[in-house]
C-alpha cells in the first residue's frame, strides 16, 4: 500500500509532527511525497520516502499521475486554507482524481488521524482486495 504526502509550506511542520506521532504505523507502508515535504519528513522521522519534484515544480502532477494509474492508496494532503493558492487548480485535479479512483484523502489533521487509525485496524484493506482481484 502506498501513501502520498503533500503539505503546503504553512503545514509542513504539522505533517512532520503527524509523521513523528504515527511513525510506527507509517513505516509499514510505501511512502511518496512532493520534494520538500518528503525531505523534511524523512529528516525528522527517518522514514524512507520516495521524493518527487517540489509541488510547484511538478511534484503534485507526478502524484496525480500515480493516482490516475492506481499506484496511490491513501493521500495525506495538509492544505493551508488561509494562504494564497497559486497551485489550487493542481490541488483540485488531485482531489478529483482521488474521487474518481476512490482514494481516501485527508486534507487536515483530524481526518488524517482517522485514516491512520483505519490503516492500523485494517479498515482500508479493501483496496488491496480489489487490486488483487483485477
Amino acid at each position: 500500500m502506498t501513501i502520498a504526502l503533500i503539505a503546503h509550506d504553512a503545514k509542513k511542520e504539522l505533517m512532520v509532527q503527524f509523521c513523528i506521532a504515527y511513525c510506527g504505523i507509517l513505516n509499514r507502508y510505501n511512502l511518496v511525497a512532493t520534494g520538500s515535504t518528503g525531505k523534511v519528513v524523512e529528516e525528522a522521522t527517518g522514514l524512507e520516502i520516495t521524493k518527487f519534484l517540489g509541488g510547484s515544480q511538478g511534484g503534485a502532477q507526478q502524484i496525480a499521475a500515480r493516482i490516475g494509474c492506481d499506484e496511490i492508496d491513501v493521500l495525506l494532503m495538509f492544505r493551508d486554507p488561509l494562504g494564497a493558492k497559486p497551485h489550487e487548480p493542481d490541488e483540485q485535479d488531485i482531489l478529483r482524481l482521488c474521487d474518481v479512483h476512490n482514494i481516501p484523502v485527508a486534507t487536515n489533521i483530524a481526518t488524517a488521524e482517522m485514516l491512520i487509525h483505519g490503516l492500523e485496524r485494517g479498515d482500508l484493506d479493501w483496496r488491496e482486495i480489489v487490486k488483487n482481484n483485477k
